[in-house]
């Protein structure tokens, strides 16, 4: 059998160059999608040689039409980033030493294996992080590492961020990924919860210059309506804020859906064939008046009907909750009970409302739908979801002795030591921990606690079709974009990297090898063609198609996608619209949407408990995050460019607030909680509501052994600190990083 070292040079990808008139010979076009965020907005790239010379928004993408966000020159910033590593290094001492790619590996599956065989298969735990969502290479080819583990300790930053929307969907539409998406080109009437698009360019959501795309709501004659504890860029943009407090957005869902029952305001007709039992949701909100709730959220009862009114009288409408909504103590009954609010009022799988898409690499009917397997975590008992442990749970796993317990990590493309709760716990598990390996590029704060660190290229340098944001795009549209640049014969993709592992595991655990030269060989990029041959716009699609689907505009109409077809086209295809998709786009086998009432609304006792039975300091500060357009999670803080002008990691505190607290302008603060205590500037602001402050999410570059000179410059503070591990959302185990309870001394 050839050895994997051949293969990965014999994969080694030719850069297909788009040349324009005028421009020197020397110099080469080429158009790429931006992987930062999750707009997929097209890109650009000048290069001379192996020099990325600009990055401009692709005026020919029809998808994004030129837009690009500043984030997209930090493509360039992480192509030319001194610190960044190349080849693989390993912890000597103090020291990190490189080694050749082959040792790396034998080195690796080496640790695990003998971790494994002497404590069990769960003595390894996987943390995966965001990026790896916008990496073709590392969601195909990545899971064939994680099986040849078996280890049932797994993690992501899913359980810090959109696990209550991926619960949802699989309960009632039967798969994870199911998300349907604001179409928000259409809609008349668009209700934002806890979302700040500006900043984010979406979320769960596809859509590049939103700015635009919002306005364009207005400019039809409609409304944008923002619901957050924060008056937020595109809360100005909107036509209607309304501060909210934080972690209520539950009570105001169940108050929208009594209004719709109380004036009879529901639509439901055209989904009651699909959800029979959809009017039984009229018992559960009886109770839960705007009255009732208006003390709780902050929001008039009168400004709560108005709200339900105004989006029933809409001709289309959506309502939209994201990170904000998701993150807090009642996140999966709030996300389900959006999607009740978009169903009742008969905005569900109509244009202008929330809307299923049809991608032409579709891998949903191929991948996982998403178990539910009632296995539940070994120290507290959390619920796994997909195959995954809610990673507030993950220090506890390391540290708390005894059969399962973790001692060795895998971490790819995550830095879970800033981005997850109580951090300085996690920090001190990680110092136990046997060995850990860290597929990464740079040495961060999580990645220093490795053993080991393999090193994938960078964005530019490898190809890329958004496997995953094709499925949240507002408009059904395709691209593949070949790599940039051309990496050293001694770099490897993150693809590479996770199959030459699997390989050596296997053969230690002594399982057949055989299939791999097949992986080899096709590579992602293979993937990727058969499911644009087999999908709904390849050359195979009639077989694949519904007679209704077809009806809709959903079908073929002559595209015959295929790899070769849209290397033709580096700008991408435009596939049209999205349609309605009822009942095809549901996965259960029966057709039917899965209400699941036992399920979630068993969740509305705690509500009650929450909010109405138990004494609660009303006059409690609490503490929330904030996005800002220059910022991604941790790692775009090695730039320059995203990092320069006045500090953006500050406390927000309201004038009210500040007077209480005796607090001035960019004076020092003292923050506390539960679980920890930091020190920040204070920055006043009208922008957020009285009793609540705000911390951005990704910073704190401030640790011992981390290699990044710009970061270290610009530190900021780690607002995990604060946040408390032991604070989840009951029902799906994911993190509470809103609504934290926190104290305030001035320094």
């Amino acid at each position: 059998m050839v050895n994997s070292e051949q293969n990965v040079a014999n994969s080694k990808q030719n850069v297909a160059n788009s040349k324009q008139s005028g421009v020197s010979p020397k110099q080469k076009l080429h158009y790429s999608t931006c992987t930062l965020c999750e707009a997929m907005c097209g890109i650009e790239v000048a290069t001379q040689g192996k020099r990325i010379l600009s990055i401009k928004g692709d005026k020919d993408n029809p998808f994004s039409a030129g837009h690009i966000c500043p984030k997209a020159s930090a493509l360039k910033d992480l192509y030319d980033d001194p610190d960044r590593l190349k080849r693989p290094v390993k912890k000597v001492g103090d020291e990190w030493q490189e080694i050749p790619w082959s040792e790396a590996f034998d080195y690796v599956a080496e640790k695990l294996h003998h971790t494994q065989s002497t404590h069990g298969k769960d003595a390894v735990g996987v943390y995966l992080g965001n990026p790896n969502a916008h990496n073709m290479g590392a969601i195909l080819f990545g899971p064939y590492f994680y099986r040849a583990l078996e280890s049932h300790n797994r993690y992501s930053a899913t359980s810090v961020d959109q696990l209550p929307h991926h619960i949802v969907s699989r309960r009632l539409f039967g798969h994870m990924s199911q998300i349907p998406i604001p179409d928000i080109d259409h809609t008349q009437h668009f209700v934002i919860i806890g979302g700040n698009p500006l900043a984010s360019n979406g979320s769960i959501m596809t859509v590049p210059n939103v700015k635009k795309r919002l306005k364009g709501v207005q400019k039809r004659g409609g409304k944008v309506v923002v619901i957050d504890p924060k008056r937020t860029d595109t809360a100005d943009l909107s036509c209607e804020h309304h501060f909210i407090r934080p972690g209520s957005d539950v009570l105001l869902l169940l108050a929208m859906l009594h209004v719709v029952f109380e004036k009879q305001l529901h639509s439901a007709e055209a989904l009651l064939p699909y959800a029979e039992d959809l009017l039984d949701v009229e018992g559960y909100v009886k109770d839960f008046s705007p009255e009732t709730v208006s003390k709780q959220t902050g929001i008039e009862a009168s400004q709560i009907i108005q709200l339900v009114t105004d989006f029933c009288a809409a001709e289309s409408a959506v309502c939209y909750g994201r990170m904000g909504a998701s993150v807090q103590a009642f996140g999966t009954l709030t996300q389900y009970l959006i999607m009740l609010f978009n169903m009742l009022t008969g905005n569900l799988d109509r244009q202008g409302g929330m809307m299923f898409t049809q991608p032409a690499a579709d891998i949903l009917p191929v991948s996982s739908r998403g178990s539910m397997s009632g296995y539940s975590s070994r120290v507290r008992g959390l619920p796994a979801f997909a195959g995954e442990y809610p990673v507030a749970c993950l220090a506890e796993e390391i540290l708390t002795p005894g059969e399962g317990q973790i001692k060795a990590m895998v971490i790819g493309a995550g830095n879970p030591v800033v981005t997850t709760p109580n951090t300085e716990q996690l920090e001190r598990a990680f110092s136990q921990l046997d060995f850990i390996v860290s597929v990464d590029f740079y040495i961060s704060e999580t990645s220093r606690h490795a053993d080991i660190i393999l090193p994938p290229v960078t964005p530019l340098e490898r190809d890329h079709y958004d496997v995953v944001f094709h499925n949240f795009a507002v408009r059904n549209y395709a691209t593949y974009s070949e790599a940039v640049v051309d990496k050293d014969d001694d770099q490897l993709t993150d693809w590479q990297i996770y199959l030459s592992l699997a390989e050596r595991l296997d053969k230690l655990n002594g399982k057949s090898t055989a299939h791999y030269q097949t992986l080899w060989q096709k590579q992602p990029k293979g993937v990727i063609d058969d499911l644009l041959k087999s999908g709904r716009y390849g050359a195979h699609a009639s077989a694949n198609i519904s007679a209704k689907e077809n009806a809709n505009g959903i079908g073929n109409e002559g595209y015959n996608l295929s790899l070769d077809k849209l290397k033709a086209h580096p700008h991408g295809i435009d596939l049209g619209p999205l349609q309605p998709a009822l009942p095809d786009a549901i996965f259960h086998e029966n057709k039917k949407i899965d209400l699941n009432f036992n399920y979630f609304m068993s969740d509305i006792a705690r509500v009650k408990t929450h909010f109405f039975d138990q004494k609660r300091n009303e006059n409690q500060i609490v503490l929330i995050g904030r996005r800002h357009i220059k910022t991604n999670n941790s790692w775009l803080h090695n730039s320059p460019r995203m990092v320069k002008g006045n500090n953006r990691c500050t406390l927000q505190l309201h004038p009210i607030d500040a007077a209480e607290y005796d607090v001035n302008e960019s004076d020092r603060v003292k923050v506390t909680s539960r679980v920890g205590e930091l020190l920040v500037e204070a920055e006043i602001a009208d922008s957020i509501m009285p009793g609540v402050v705000s911390i951005p999410h990704g910073w704190g570059h401030n640790k011992k052994g981390i290699k990044l000179g710009v970061a270290s410059q610009y530190p900021g503070v780690n607002t995990n600190i604060l946040t408390d591990e032991m604070q989840v959302d009951t029902l799906s185990g994911n993190g509470v990083l809103n609504g934290v309870p926190v104290t305030l001394e001035r320094m």
